[in-house]
């Protein structure tokens, strides 16, 4: 008879959802006493916030000089409207999609926006071919899936003398991954993902090719004010000098810049990556000694580090579904893992966030459980048939 037992060491930190992401270890709230609540984000005292958090994240990600780093609203999904509503149209568009994310990317560019683009779809588990994609046109893609649990593995497919502009949303890459920025054009990300900032705010990276199309081209469709990057042909600087569009929080500000603090002290990109693969390597690991259990990705090259998704591989399991729901809600009761079901519109399975904010001893403490609430979910099918 299999022992149901449970493990007996436990998560310290149980929260492993994949947005909002697990705060830094150790926070608190009196980490955000010096926020300037209740002043203006356009007094002294917030445009400076504004523009250390813009500075901090251009040393951080290594971001070159010449490139412009803006805080817009709507967290990443704003961002990448922006970039999308105000950039495509010159010249002919390639959509890649391979989670939900891409593919809610490609209904905004040929059922809102009625472009006629070219559209290349992976099933979840892959991405597209990337030798295949035209880089003289403009190109939209997700480097990570956080629904889907794949990456772009580099660069390399991306040429230098590229037409096109590379429009990238790389909301749970960004911190965790090395992002090549002379292939990138644009590039997007929340502060939700990777460093566990707060919602709503957007981070919007752009190469000196992307602000030259916003300063020559004008679109076919009206903007709103919200989107509104130029004026009167010229790019509002402003808005990459912490004179954000709208009205930001400057509580989620200061937490970001407590996140960004926390990265300097754990060795930068370099050590957030090494976190994140860390954390990664241990539920890889678990699956390869784990028959029953299998990463959804099906290229080790192109399995992501932080948004880890796994899928249950057992014959004896006839609903997927419904099995995966249930070892979720077991890892919730317990209080090991909160949040771990796969995506609504993603395979059956779970979803494991291992960003660099969680601790690869709480990863390490998951994997039994996640043993045991499978274990038990197949003695409750035995038992039921």
């Amino acid at each position: 008879m299999t022992d149901l037992t449970p493990p007996a060491k436990r998560p310290a930190n149980p929260r492993f959802s994949s947005g909002p992401c697990a705060k830094i270890p150790g926070f608190t709230l009196n980490h955000l006493a010096d926020a300037p609540l209740g002043r203006s984000h356009r007094a002294a005292v917030g445009k400076a916030k504004l523009q250390e958090a813009i500075d901090l994240t251009r040393e951080i990600l290594g971001v070159p000089a010449d490139y412009r780093i803006g805080i817009v609203p709507g967290s990443d999904t704003g961002a990448v409207e922006m970039a999308m509503w105000t950039m495509l149209g010159a010249r002919p568009v390639e959509m890649l999609a391979w989670e939900s994310f891409g593919e809610g990317w490609v209904t905004d560019a040929v059922k809102q926006l009625k472009l006629d683009a070219t559209v290349k779809k992976a099933p979840y588990g892959q991405i597209v071919d990337l030798a295949t994609v035209d880089f003289d046109a403009d190109v939209v893609f997700t480097w990570n899936g956080t629904t889907s649990g794949v990456r772009v593995p580099n660069g390399d497919a991306i040429p230098a003398n590229r037409q096109g502009l590379t429009i990238c949303d790389a909301t749970s890459a960004a911190f965790a991954m090395d992002l090549p920025w002379d292939k990138l054009d644009v590039t997007t990300f929340s502060w939700q993902k990777v460093l566990g900032g707060e919602g709503a705010h957007g981070m919007l990276i752009l190469s000196p090719r992307a602000v030259e199309r916003l300063e020559t081209y004008t679109p076919a469709w009206p903007l709103p004010k919200i989107f509104r990057l130029t004026s009167k042909g010229k790019l509002i600087d402003g808005i990459f000098l912490g004179e954000t569009i709208n009205t930001p929080s400057m509580l989620a500000v200061e937490d970001y810049l407590v996140a960004l603090k926390w990265a300097k002290s754990v060795g930068g990109l370099k050590g957030l990556i090494a976190r994140a693969e860390a954390n990664a390597r241990t539920v890889w690991d678990f699956c390869a000694a784990n028959p029953w259990i299998a990463n959804l990705a099906e290229d080790p090259a192109t399995a992501s580090t932080t948004s880890v998704c796994l899928k249950f591989t057992d014959p004896r399991i006839t609903d997927g579904a419904a099995f995966a729901k249930a070892v979720a809600k077991r890892l919730e009761k317990a209080g090991v893992a909160y949040d771990v079901g796969a995506y609504r519109d993603a395979p059956p399975g779970l979803r494991i966030w291992c960003g660099s904010t969680v601790e690869t001893a709480d990863v390490a403490a998951l994997m039994p459980w996640i043993a045991h609430a499978f274990e038990a979910e197949i003695a409750a099918l035995a038992q039921a048939a």
